[in-house]
């Protein structure tokens, strides 16, 4: 669960900008009828959706590039090498770029509050830190300071000073520890990189088939908003030649492998079957794909950033996609979006 993101200097983003999913604490009419919008997290209301909402070149993408960035940081700094230039701008008057860009991210993960900040230029990290709350009360796990010298709190990372002498200033102390298999630090990096999604992102075989089963019905009544004449679908496994490189020969033989066939019937042809990958159309083959994908955030509890949410979709589907997230009991979604 994201609590608050803040991030600045960044591209065209000078100042410090903060994406706050904790709920104001407003009684009003508007309010009370906004609350299934709304998480309880021990006592604190933390919103379920968050829209920027602007025309185009309003910045609205930058700000997701900028979380996009830091969370890329925390996953694969770990693999930088010493001659890595870090992929972005300062912003660039008024002397900004010669200034540190600085990010931080407040999340839940396995019920416990995290802080985590690091501050760097386009060639070298200078701070960073990450702080928790295991009883109510902020603790330091590591502090990394500008002259290179670390902190460390007690309980957190166990024989930190391993990581120190593995990293460089290219690297987050973070990423790196979690490379090194210390525990605090893989955990987060799990969150990052399967609960925090930047976008849709491809699922395998066993989660769409357990997405579908679950879900089937959900499906079906998007698929009704949206305007087509889909009435039932159905899932086989199939089998279906495969080709296989034979190694140290040029050769190619086959085998037969298992993947998963979607079956659509139709309003008036109920006793018709069509392929879904081969004779559907694209637009039907999309929104299936948002489905299923959306629907293992909703599942899963996990928290997705959409950039321009509802281009290219039907009206009422990205209304029904708004509706499935405040209806679920911890899954998020921040998205931009020239239409408020």
């Amino acid at each position: 669960m994201i609590l608050k993101i803040e991030f600045e200097n960044f591209f065209s983003i000078r100042d410090r900008i903060r994406i706050d999913f904790r709920a104001a604490n407003i009684n009003t009419k508007l309010a009370r009828e906004l609350r299934h919008n709304v998480i309880d997290w021990n006592g604190v209301p933390v919103l379920k959706s968050l829209g920027l909402f602007g025309p185009n070149a309003s910045g609205k993408s930058n700000i997701l590039k900028a979380i996009n960035f830091c969370c890329r940081m925390i996953l694969d700094s770990h693999l930088n090498n010493e001659g890595v230039v870090f992929n972005f701008e300062p912003f660039k008057f008024d002397g900004w770029q010669e200034k540190p860009s600085c990010f931080l991210i407040d999340f839940v993960c396995d019920n416990v509050e995290y802080e985590y900040s690091f501050e760097l230029t386009k060639t070298k990290i200078i701070s960073e830190s990450l702080y928790y709350y295991p009883f109510g009360r902020r603790a330091k796990i590591f502090v990394r300071n500008a002259d290179g010298k670390y902190s460390f709190g007690t309980g957190g990372i166990s024989k930190p000073a391993d990581v120190v002498l593995n990293i460089s200033n290219k690297n987050l102390f973070l990423s790196r520890a979690s490379s090194m298999n210390k525990e605090i630090a893989q955990k987060l990096y799990r969150y990052f990189m399967n609960q925090f999604l930047l976008g849709l992102v491809n699922v395998n075989d066993m989660m769409i088939l357990d997405g579908f089963n679950t879900y089937k019905d959900v499906i079906l009544k998007a698929l009704e908003v949206c305007d087509t004449d889909i009435t039932d679908i159905e899932v086989r496994k199939e089998q279906i030649p495969a080709p296989v490189m034979v190694p140290g020969q040029g050769d190619v033989s086959f085998k037969l492998v298992d993947v998963l066939k979607f079956k659509t019937f139709h309003r008036n042809n109920k006793d018709v079957m069509f392929d879904l990958d081969l004779e559907e159309s694209s637009g039907t083959r999309k929104l299936f794909q948002i489905l299923i994908r959306l629907l293992d955030v909703v599942k899963n509890r996990k928290s997705i950033m959409m950039d321009e949410f509802d281009l290219g979709l039907h009206t009422r589907l990205a209304d029904f996609i708004l509706d499935l997230i405040h209806a679920s009991d911890g899954s998020q979604l921040l998205f931009s979006s020239v239409h408020p």
